[in-house]
């Protein structure tokens, strides 16, 4: 998603992060001034009119992306500076984290650790929740380590479409199946938000450490 009216503030990497040459290459933006695509501009409208009217609300954007392991990515793509509901972030990664113990899929980032991008709409919406009084989006991506799919079928190389999908029919539900647990454990957070979102010192406490997790550990 490189389609909204969002410029990183520092480099991106070669078309990943976003490129306006054509739009025969992957990851194009869009003519520089020009509104965005249909699919784009109805993702938007349909997050301001069916979330934002909640005063707690997640987004969960399932994809692939490179690497053997699952992420799931916060904001920001556009800017390596931390976002503002770190301590929302890191209570809801220390509840996943309590709540199944022993699991080793899933590694939770800001995605800026990794990349940063142009255009990204999940980071468009998020900017635009900021604006609302008593509201709270927080928009999460699921981002699927494709090379174990290419390590078990090494003929997916041979199409770039393949790079980034399970082909296979019982490969691809099998990974829809690992999932459901993510997806449901979300779920509920939404639902019972009032007995787990951090405020007053506890937050503020939250904030700190997330911080020094994120943007301090991690980059040493």
């Amino acid at each position: 998603m490189r389609n909204a009216p969002i410029d990183a503030d520092n480099r991106v990497p070669a078309l990943v992060g976003g490129q306006r040459f054509s739009r025969e290459l992957p990851w194009y933006r869009g003519v520089k001034g020009q509104a965005m695509e249909k699919e784009s501009t109805a993702l938007c409208q349909f997050v301001e009119q069916h979330l934002f009217s909640s005063p707690f609300s997640m987004a969960l954007d399932c994809h692939s992306g490179y690497g053997r392991k699952d992420h799931v990515w916060f904001p920001y793509a556009w800017t390596e500076k931390p976002f503002p509901h770190l301590a929302e972030m890191l209570k809801l990664t220390k509840l996943f984290n309590q709540t199944y113990p022993n699991h080793t899929i899933y590694e939770f980032e800001p995605q800026s650790l990794h990349y940063t991008t142009h255009g990204d709409l999940w980071d468009y919406i998020y900017l635009k929740s900021l604006k609302l009084e008593g509201r709270l989006f927080v928009p999460l991506t699921l981002e699927m380590g494709s090379w174990l799919w290419v390590k078990k079928n090494p003929r997916q190389l041979l199409r770039f479409f393949s790079l980034f999908n399970p082909m296979l029919p019982h490969r691809h539900q099998r990974i829809l199946r690992r999932h459901l647990l993510l997806i449901d454990f979300l779920s509920r957070a939404v639902q019972d938000y009032q007995n787990w979102v951090p405020t007053g010192k506890e937050r503020i406490k939250l904030a700190r450490e997330a911080y020094q997790h994120w943007y301090i550990e991690k980059n040493d």
